[in-house]
């Protein structure tokens, strides 16, 4: 009870040191709503795992007496949901490749009706793809008060995305260059960014195995570790020593280490971003 008790403190202090320097910072801490994007959305959600690793340092800590321990737990808080989850982003990733295709095609099938690309973009807000409809939405809205090569910019910048990048830069250069076959530019980008989005379908599923063998590993060390810890401690009081701790410690970072290259062995890394540079007159040289 008393173990409870010291946990239960300890998770209060915690929480309480993390709302004192959320304060002086002026950052908001629990601002993870649903339906909320962009900065604010990522700094709560971060604000939010370090609350809950905060919470398992001193639970472990308040129940096993270590101190290594206590810190290990911590920052495997922290690390477990980018460890054990991620296929939600890698989700929304393709969703959001797959939906700045829709809206090439949405561009090139409105040139035929429309006078112009501005006229045609503008067409395109209200029936968007929602993975990129705010930003969309944005484009056309500045378009009321800035050159269509800015805005264009600008919209590729807010996207931060390999593929918006190319299309944007197409764009603004098929503007400039007064191209005579805009619909068959876009077709073009639109075939080539939807097989890259069936290219990640492919590789997310030809990875499932690595990210199924990762969770199951973690999964399986980490129930171990606790069912040890509460029902035979006395195999573990080997542990208690400062050399204990050490030898924990670097055993800990083996599996730290494993856990990491089985993460990076899933990953899907992005090409480098590129943008158009709106400054840059057709010759080359600057204005």
């Amino acid at each position: 009870m008393s173990y409870a008790l010291m946990a239960g403190l300890g998770a209060g202090a915690g929480v309480g040191v993390l709302l004192i320097a959320a304060g002086l910072t002026g950052r908001e801490v629990f601002n993870a709503w649903p339906g909320r994007r962009g900065a604010r959305f990522g700094s709560g959600l971060t604000s939010l795992r370090l609350g809950v690793g905060v919470f398992a340092a001193l639970v472990v800590w308040a129940v096993t007496g270590w101190i290594a321990g206590g810190l290990l737990a911590g920052g495997a808080a922290v690390a477990a949901p980018r460890l054990m989850g991620g296929g939600a982003r890698r989700r929304a990733e393709i969703a959001r490749t797959e939906a700045i295709a829709s809206w090439t095609e949405m561009v090139r099938d409105s040139i035929v009706a429309a006078s112009g690309l501005e006229e045609a973009i503008v067409a395109t807000a209200r029936v968007a793809p929602a993975p990129i409809g705010v930003e969309v939405r944005a484009l056309v809205n500045r378009l009321q008060h800035q050159s269509l090569a800015d805005s264009l910019a600008q919209f590729g910048a807010s996207l931060r995305h390999p593929s918006a990048d190319m299309v944007v830069t197409s764009l603004v250069i098929a503007i400039r260059m007064e191209a005579s076959d805009l619909s068959g530019l876009l077709s073009r980008l639109a075939d080539a960014i939807r097989g890259d989005a069936r290219m990640r379908v492919r590789v997310e599923v030809g990875r499932a195995r690595v990210r199924t063998a990762t969770k199951v590993i973690v999964g399986v060390v980490a129930v171990a570790a606790m069912f040890l810890a509460v029902t035979n401690q006395t195999y573990l009081a080997v542990y208690n020593t400062p050399t204990g701790q050490l030898v924990l410690v670097v055993i800990a970072g083996v599996f730290a280490l494993g856990a990491w290259l089985l993460e990076r062995m899933a990953a899907t890394e992005l090409p480098e971003r590129f943008t158009a540079r709106t400054n840059a007159s057709p010759g080359g040289g600057s204005t």
